[in-house]
């Protein structure tokens, strides 16, 4: 029987900003290995035995991204599918997607294994193991959570109330007096988020439990635009009817209700990576307790997490804080508090500060552009664009460009005209003229460009043409 790892790779990751970003969310913080979180979750699907297919549901916004991320590290050719979602709407429209997908492709009878995109599990024998029990049970027709061994009284999780294997119910994240007594009880798991399931199953369990998000995740799956090629399909969910399926997690939609669920217990090294403090816990210590990632100079400091990047972080006299420090912000906050991170988050998002959103140096299909410097009416950007990769045939109403070729070699539409520019030569567009840029080359194409105008927003943008769907 066919085994799917399902990835769900999306939100917001608003814990652990500034690394996390709406645009560049949690799944995409990358370790001290140089791996990302979605990285890790494809390699442990890809390496359980007889899988050959890994099937992905992620925002459009973050579809190239996530390749880029696979193409790093598939190195043993698992093919890759793809639904992509217009906007974020919650774990069961995604996994109402994904079953109606397996059953077009693979039958009812495909096994589909959901997991989140941004966790951590340390021994992937166990998880393997664990999986296999679960695909069993799940080909006998049950819908099955996987619950993590507690060994603390942990406030932030969900808790499954298990009888052997048998699901009793699931429980809000509880205050500590409960988790403390769900601890001694020996009865109750964290609810880890990770499912299997058989395609048919879970549609029938829709059918009983949520029969109107799945009328409306029909609807839209049915209206919907599929590509298809060798080792890969695509299915771009339809932006209109996509915003008529309810906003629900699968926990409240059918998990909660249904009478099929089964749990298997695991001790599998799982972390959900939910604050800094979390993730500082995965660095090794120094003789004061001090966890580093980048250059620090520390004088009289201990129990600190410090992450940075290029600058040197300094510090002296400091106990229990996170100090995390990007090219555009910084964040210093008592190891304690970690959780309050979320609340910075979201006053950046209500007061309309892009750094909740983007970072300095921003990720496209086509490579990557980093903000040098900015101004009234100017803004400067290094643009790098990878070997035959094109920006799209695009216009902009309030705002001229001037590009200036560092290294590479750069072919140019300008207007009614087409031109190499080369390195140290440069070009010269108009507000209103239609323009695109080419690295028709092997190696990255480097360029400045600088805007001027009365308004450079992002969203000043007419696209003719684009090879990436985006016109």
């Amino acid at each position: 029987m066919k085994l799917i790892p399902v990835i769900l790779c999306g939100g917001s990751g608003s814990r652990l900003w500034p690394v996390s970003r709406e645009l560049h969310p949690k799944p995409f913080i990358r370790l001290a290995d140089g791996q990302s979180l979605v990285q890790k979750a494809f390699l442990r699907g890809a390496r359980l035995a007889g899988v050959t297919e890994i099937l992905t549901v992620t925002n459009r916004e973050l579809f190239f991204k996530t390749k880029d991320d696979y193409r790093e590290v598939n190195q043993a050719g698992i093919g890759t599918s793809f639904i992509l979602e217009p906007f974020a709407r919650n774990t069961a429209p995604a996994i109402a997607a994904a079953a109606l997908e397996a059953a077009r492709l693979h039958g009812e009878d495909a096994l589909l294994l959901v997991l989140p995109a941004d966790h951590l599990i340390a021994d992937e024998a166990a998880f393997a193991e664990a999986v296999s029990k679960a695909a069993r049970m799940a080909a006998e027709g049950r819908v099955v959570t996987f619950g993590i061994q507690p060994d603390t009284p942990e406030t932030g999780y969900g808790y499954i109330e298990a009888d052997g294997a048998q699901v009793v119910r699931f429980i809000e994240k509880p205050t500590l007096d409960k988790a403390q007594a769900y601890l001694d009880s020996g009865n109750f798991l964290w609810n880890s988020g990770m499912f299997c399931f058989s395609a048919g199953t879970m549609l029938a369990e829709m059918e009983r439990h949520c029969p109107d998000l799945l009328a409306a995740a029909k609807s839209c799956y049915e209206q919907s635009r599929f590509a298809a090629g060798e080792g890969f399909t695509e299915v771009e969910l339809h932006a209109k009817s996509f915003g008529q399926v309810p906003d629900i997690s699968i926990d409240y939609a059918v998990m909660e209700k249904s009478g099929s669920m089964a749990v298997v217990p695991c001790t599998i090294g799982w972390n959900d990576i939910g604050s800094w403090s979390a993730l500082g816990d995965l660095v090794a210590p120094d003789a004061s307790g001090n966890r580093v990632e980048g250059q620090a100079l520390l004088h009289d400091v201990s129990n600190c997490y410090i992450r940075g990047g290029d600058r040197v972080i300094a510090a002296a006299g400091l106990d229990n804080l996170l100090i995390i420090d990007t090219p555009d912000a910084l964040l210093v906050v008592d190891r304690a508090r970690a959780q309050d991170v979320k609340h910075i988050y979201n006053r950046l998002k209500q007061d309309g500060n892009e750094t909740y959103k983007l970072h300095r140096t921003v990720h496209r299909p086509w490579g990557t552009y980093t903000v040098l410097g900015e101004g009234s009416q100017f803004k400067i950007k290094r643009i790098e664009v990878k070997p035959g990769a094109s920006l799209s045939l695009q216009m902009h109403h309030h705002r001229s460009e001037h590009w200036i070729v560092v290294s590479g070699m750069a072919r140019v539409v300008n207007g009614d005209n087409e031109l190499f520019v080369r390195t140290n030569e440069s070009t010269y567009i108009p507000a209103g003229h239609r323009h695109r840029l080419e690295n028709p080359g092997v190696l990255n194409l480097v360029m400045i460009e600088v805007q001027s105008g009365e308004y450079l927003g992002e969203d000043d943008i007419v696209r003719f043409q684009d090879i990436y769907g985006r016109s």
